[in-house]
């Protein structure tokens, strides 16, 4: 039974992941937790499919009211033609250009997801990113980035210029599950592994926030009554503050 093999691959990679990956995500929470504690600013970047783990710690219940997504017009899967999404990730000059345009500064940090970090879209990020004096963590597949060659002409992954890298354990291809009946592997695990990578990420920087005497402004859902005064307290400290408290751009710098 199919499903039942990938849900028990599915707790494998968890497992694996636990038993390797909590010193990075250790690094990456204090890297985070201490520069908002010193008033700078946490981006997230992924694109396409790579945006699902961005979008999930955003704007979230009992997620963090921290972080400032910035979604590429272009690389997303709500805008086609999809294959659209394939050419300008692998144009040069596309990431550099993006990236100057979100206001970052100086010690600020920023999450870039690509499992495999072949692409010039995420490695010009990153690349810009360091050159601008922003924290780098990466979520990408060490695996996945080594068995591939780059396609940026510096010849450079998007994984060597992070400060800290999330390995997600992804396999080449993506896929887990091969079977007789198919004709290729089914089963992609770097979505949802992205997602539990970057939850897992935030409560340890709320945990650290915390510690820093930093009280962390933590969602509640909505659904639940009673809920509305809190989450309006923390929509107006992110408008007083600008977007620098969890919007889609910084307004430092026009568009």
């Amino acid at each position: 039974m199919l499903a039942k093999r990938y849900l028990d691959k599915g707790l494998e990679l968890i497992q694996c992941f636990q038993d390797t990956q909590l010193e990075n995500i250790e690094q990456a929470a204090e890297m985070i937790a201490q520069a908002v504690a010193d008033g700078h600013t946490l981006y997230a970047w992924g694109g396409p499919h790579s945006s699902l783990p961005v979008q999930d710690i955003f704007w979230r219940a009992g997620g963090l009211a921290l972080v400032n997504p910035v979604f590429t017009h272009g690389l997303s899967l709500e805008v086609g033609p999809i294959y659209l999404t394939s050419f300008l990730e692998r144009a040069e000059g596309a990431g550099r250009e993006f990236f100057s345009q979100i206001g970052a500064e100086p010690g600020d940090v920023i999450i870039l997801v690509s499992t495999s970090g072949r692409n010039p879209f995420p490695i010009e990020m990153a690349m810009s990113a360091k050159e601008a004096g922003l924290k780098v963590i990466g979520v990408t597949s060490m695996t996945y980035a080594n068995a591939v060659t780059s396609r940026h002409s510096s010849g450079k992954k998007m994984y060597e210029y992070c400060d800290a890298v999330l390995d997600n354990l992804a396999v080449p291809g993506d896929a887990v599950l091969e079977d007789e009946k198919l004709p290729q592997k089914v089963g992609p695990t770097s979505g949802w592994m992205g997602c539990l990578i970057l939850q897992a990420l935030m409560a340890e920087v709320a945990e650290r926030l915390a510690e820093k005497g930093v009280v962390p402004p933590i969602y509640f859902a909505l659904n639940l009554d009673g809920q509305e005064e809190y989450v309006q307290y923390l929509d107006d400290l992110r408008r007083e503050r600008g977007t620098k408290f969890g919007g889609i751009y910084s307004p430092r710098r026009k568009m």
